[in-house]
């Protein structure tokens, strides 16, 4: 028999506060981003975890070198607690670190992450000179996050190595209301859909992008990360300026401007849905006025990933 374990914790929903600032990262013409203060940090955290020392617990239902799923959320909140991080991707590689030196039966695990978006409120400044951000009262953001994931392995000198990774911008969900096409398509007797030369664009987006060098996914160089927040700022940019004539299209152009923004990327990969609205009225007497209505289902897909030659 051959056997391929994992076991691990899942949704583990981490609040931490007064953590390292993000300074210094490099600023590009699409975004205002340019750090954060990390006053609150929130991130749901997931511990997948591998390795043949665990096959007696399957085999024989031997626990003694089992760690329980209980045991690790404890330890997450822990290490985050010590974690110097200024980043999501730095704090999951503290914590893969931090459980590989505690735990060696673990011989690899997985990090991942998901930011919990908790924007400073606006408020009136002190001095009355106009509005700030508090440091101290936030609000739960439900739309767009940044996600990573971590791949670490022990080695057999006792050394961690971080073997692979993936970082990314989930739940973007933007409507540009004209300024995209999808015409000229393929047709025949099964085609319905009528060609729109001028569309009101709804789509949901992930974008996901792979640093050539692993490192540089950490932030310990600030000047060489890719915040999440300025490749949701690039794709609603594009999406902006861009007339695109398809969702395949678009998302190829956002991957262009990527890889001429970040040259320290390797990869980027996109899944996009096509949430258009479907038509109601325009309005007699001025045809910018218009109606909409939620699209029925099914829900088209596009998905297209890029690397470097």
């Amino acid at each position: 028999m051959k056997y391929d374990i994992q076991y691990g914790k899942a949704e583990v929903n981490v609040y931490r506060t007064h953590g390292m600032p993000l300074v210094g990262v490099t600023t590009i013409p699409e975004s205002p981003f340019s750090g954060r203060d990390n006053i609150l940090m929130a991130a749901e955290i997931e511990i997948q975890v591998r390795g043949q020392g665990f096959l007696e617990s399957y085999t024989e239902g031997d626990n003694r070198s089992v760690v329980a799923t209980d045991t690790m959320k404890n330890f997450i909140h822990t290490a985050s607690a010590d974690s110097p991080a200024a980043t999501l991707e730095g704090w999951l590689d503290y914590v893969g670190r931090a459980f590989l030196t505690q735990y060696p039966q673990m011989a690899a695990i997985s990090m991942l992450g998901r930011e919990l978006p908790y924007p400073s409120v606006i408020v009136p400044a002190d001095d009355g000179s106009g509005f700030t951000g508090s440091r101290v009262l936030f609000a739960r953001d439900r739309n767009d996050g940044s996600t990573a994931r971590l791949d670490l392995e022990l080695r057999a000198d006792g050394s961690i190595s971080l073997i692979d990774h993936v970082c990314g911008r989930q739940g973007l969900q933007l409507i540009k209301i004209t300024g995209s096409a999808f015409a000229d398509f393929a047709r025949d007797e099964h085609t319905t859909l009528p060609e729109r030369k001028d569309r009101a664009l709804f789509t949901w987006m992930d974008i996901g992008w792979h640093y050539t060098d692993g490192a540089d996914a950490l932030g310990t160089d600030a000047s060489r990360y890719v915040a999440g927040d300025q490749v949701a700022d690039l794709a609603a940019t594009v999406f902006h300026e861009f007339v695109s004539l398809s969702i395949q299209h678009l998302v190829h152009e956002i991957g262009g401007r990527m890889f001429e923004r970040w040259p320290q990327l390797g990869a980027v990969h996109f899944e996009a849905q096509n949430r258009t609205w479907d038509p109601g009225v325009v309005s007699e007497t001025n045809p910018l006025v218009k109606t909409y209505a939620d699209p029925r289902p099914p829900i088209g897909r596009i998905s297209l990933a890029i690397r470097r030659d």
